[in-house]
């Protein structure tokens, strides 16, 4: 017990400092005025933080099944769609119903959870603030409620399959998901192939004075925070005895079940789980993109999760947190330039153009999974005593090599 508090204090100490960090940098252009482009609220820079949040913690989820429990599922992306819609549904205001579902004379569900909080706590001012912050918090908890029941249907047939088979059911499951929801005689509940508009997103967290000016930005800060919260607790359920289950089936069915481990119980148990995470991660999609549209959600959005896992890691939870960022950064804003023709002086540079950014990227990805087979971290995660480690081995080689050059001064 002392060893695991022991652990956990500074992993928390850690998190604590990364979100005031977060904070700080998001507001340090309004607290410093001059600084560069790159520290604007509109830079790319954010724009990475707040989609990279967002997709490590469905990278964990998906690593949780996968890398785990063992399971090769290629469903994330049809529970992400199931969290987009069921935080879409609820959140946007009744009054905007009727324009939001104006091609189906309104929305069958004729509710929503910030005005019934609003009716409670008041619409305005800090009841207002309250309402809402309470409002979404249920409803990414309802998204992956939603995403979970989903989940734990398709899993009483689909789980008794193995391998590929289970990868091409999943897989399966998620696209009829997604024509099923464009579907226009749904349209009076997800508005058929047009996106829902209209609820909160990440910007609606930002403080503003009477006046409307913005004076605390918190829009990068809350999917941070909120995914820190999820991927915490993925990781004490990993520490825990279900987790210990998890690898034991990853390692050996046949030993589990010999041990006494149920293996239909523990697999669905673990899909459920990755599935409710998943769904929180597709509503914190919708609010980054601010609408909820099914043709977003395609099979490519479950591979580009699957390659950030393989990246990491498989069976590494700070691997796939650590991989999301550098894919998001390479992908949304490092290797931009490389979309645009380049002259110096009256030379243009070769191969430059709209669509290389995406070859010289594959290129990239295909060099870091050949030199590093088990991903950047394998089954290893990033922790405090290990950087203390590594540190203090670092210390005592400076130290060795010191005396090494002292005694051979000392000869000569």
């Amino acid at each position: 017990m002392m060893k695991r508090s022991k652990a956990i204090l500074p992993a928390l100490a850690g998190v604590t400092a990364l979100l005031l960090f977060v904070i700080l940098l998001e507001n340090i252009s309004s607290m410093i005025p001059g600084l560069p482009l790159v520290f604007q609220p509109t830079s790319p820079l954010f724009t990475v933080l707040k989609k990279a949040a967002v997709y490590s913690l469905v990278a964990v989820s998906m690593n949780l099944l996968n890398g785990f429990t063992g399971l090769f599922s290629l469903g994330q992306a049809g529970f992400m769609l199931l969290g987009a819609y069921t935080f879409a549904i609820l959140t946007v205001p009744t009054a905007q119903k009727d324009q939001v579902y104006y091609l189906f004379g309104g929305c069958a569900f004729d509710f929503s959870l910030p005005d019934f909080f609003g009716s409670i706590f008041g619409s305005t001012g800090a009841g207002g603030a309250v309402s809402m912050v309470l409002g979404c918090l249920i409803a990414l908890v309802l998204a992956g409620c939603v995403a979970g029941f989903f989940a734990w249907l398709i899993g009483i047939p689909v789980l008794r399959l193995k391998s590929d088979y289970l990868a091409i059911a999943t897989l399966g499951f998620a696209e009829i998901l997604r024509a099923i929801f464009q579907w226009q005689k749904l349209g009076p509940i997800t508005n058929g192939a047009n996106m829902i508009k209209g609820f909160p997103t990440f910007s609606s967290f930002n403080i503003s004075d009477a006046s409307g000016n913005v004076v605390l930005r918190l829009s990068t800060f809350v999917p941070f925070l909120i995914t820190s919260i999820c991927v915490a607790l993925i990781v004490l359920l990993i520490h825990s005895s279900y987790g210990r289950a998890f690898k034991t089936i990853r390692d050996d069915e046949v030993a589990a079940e010999a041990m006494g481990i149920s293996l239909f119980k523990h697999k669905m148990l673990s899909f459920v789980i990755s599935s409710f995470f998943a769904g929180v991660g597709g509503a914190l999609f919708a609010m980054y993109v601010a609408n909820a549209q099914a043709k977003a959600f395609t099979s490519t959005m479950t591979y580009e999760i699957l390659l950030i896992v393989v990246i990491g890691g498989i069976g590494s939870v700070s691997g796939s947190v650590l991989a999301t960022f550098l894919y998001v950064a390479c992908c949304e804003w490092w290797l931009r330039f490389l979309d645009s023709e380049m002259y110096i002086g009256s030379f243009k540079v070769p191969l430059l153009r709209n669509g290389f950014r995406m070859v010289v990227f594959s290129v990239v990805i295909m060099v870091i999974v050949l030199f590093f087979s088990q991903g950047i971290m394998g089954n290893r995660e990033l922790s405090f005593s290990r950087l203390k480690r590594l540190g203090k081995k670092k210390d005592e080689e400076a130290a060795g090599d010191k005396g090494a050059a002292e005694n051979k001064t000392g000869e000569g």
